[in-house]
């Protein structure tokens, strides 16, 4: 991009959103693995109004575009992300009455583990399976996230879309073509220009809220007695048909690996730490240790749960 086009897009998205733009903030402060470096541009939305307008200035400017939520997920690169990170705080919630049901709208920024709480308090069951999953309701939607046998699909009504250069449009389940941690925003990542989820809508079913917090207790033991603490990325690996990631990477005798200061956990070997002042690099290598070794061992190509941001070299 032209220096002069650079300087024009940062002078509006000023105009606009005031001290809300920042120039080179560290994504490390942002990620859930604590790594990642600095975002060229960086700005702070707080509604799904200022979400759209970011992107859409963004896209009209041909400037390269990233929306970050609870920063898990994702795995950022040591020199950082090129172009506008926006860090999306999008977080209205509401709900509405309908036919046996109700549907709850989040915005994309909305918690997910928040929203869950919120649900269950109200005595709506669907999401009490989201009860300390880290992200947002938009990286969830993209993402089919899940656990305890359920996931988005299985609530999933409707997301409002925006579509570079065509605007907003409502994506029902059909449009979103869930599978495994999988859809069809998901399956375009790799697009300059991404579709970005402004809101979504699921049907919850009622139930007694003291059930609902009984059931979302049992999630939180489970996750507590399976799961390491920790700065990680979440899952690194999706499972692969009819195995575990976890059990596979642990049967190649990785568990406790370490490069730097990232290791494989102990406790749970599908889960990457950083235990101090690991890098991004440190964790990639890793991940490109546990993915040789799986498939030389067991015939398996593993497929990553988690994305690469950034601007990556893999000389």
């Amino acid at each position: 991009m032209k220096l002069m086009t650079t300087l024009q897009t940062v002078e509006r998205l000023r105009q606009i959103f005031g001290d809300q733009l920042t120039i080179s903030e560290p994504l490390a402060r942002h990620t859930t693995a604590r790594v990642g470096g600095p975002a060229e541009l960086f700005l702070s939305v707080t509604s799904a109004e200022q979400l759209l307008t970011a992107v859409e200035v963004a896209y009209a400017a041909g400037l390269p575009y990233f929306v970050l939520g609870g920063g898990s997920n994702i795995l950022v690169a040591d020199t950082g992300v090129t172009g506008l990170v926006i860090m999306n705080r999008a977080r209205k919630v509401s709900f509405r009455h309908s036919g046996a049901g109700v549907v709850c709208t989040a915005e994309s920024g909305a918690n997910l583990s928040a929203l869950a709480r919120q649900c269950i308090s109200r005595g709506l069951g669907g999401l009490e399976w989201a009860i300390g999953v880290p992200g947002t309701v938009g990286g969830a939607v993209v993402g089919n996230a899940g656990a305890h046998g359920s996931d988005i699909d299985a609530n999933f009504l409707a997301a409002k879309v925006w579509e570079p250069g065509y605007g907003s449009r409502v994506y029902n389940r059909e449009d979103m073509a869930y599978s495994y941690r999988d859809s069809a925003l998901k399956r375009d990542q790799q697009a300059r220009a991404r579709r970005v989820v402004l809101s979504a809508e699921f049907r919850l079913k009622n139930e007694p809220a003291d059930v609902l917090a009984a059931r979302a207790e049992g999630f939180t033991a489970h996750r507590k007695e399976r799961q390491p603490g920790g700065a990680s990325t979440g899952s690194m690996f999706k499972n692969p048909e009819n195995f575990y990631a976890g059990y596979l990477i642990d049967t190649a005798g990785l568990k406790g690996l370490r490069i730097g200061d990232a290791a494989i956990s102990e406790k749970h070997a599908n889960f990457f730490i950083n235990e101090g002042e690991a890098t991004a690099e440190d964790i990639r290598a890793l991940i490109a240790e546990a993915w040789n070794s799986v498939r030389e061992q067991f015939g398996i190509e593993m497929e990553l749960e988690v994305e690469l941001v950034g601007d990556w070299s893999f000389e």
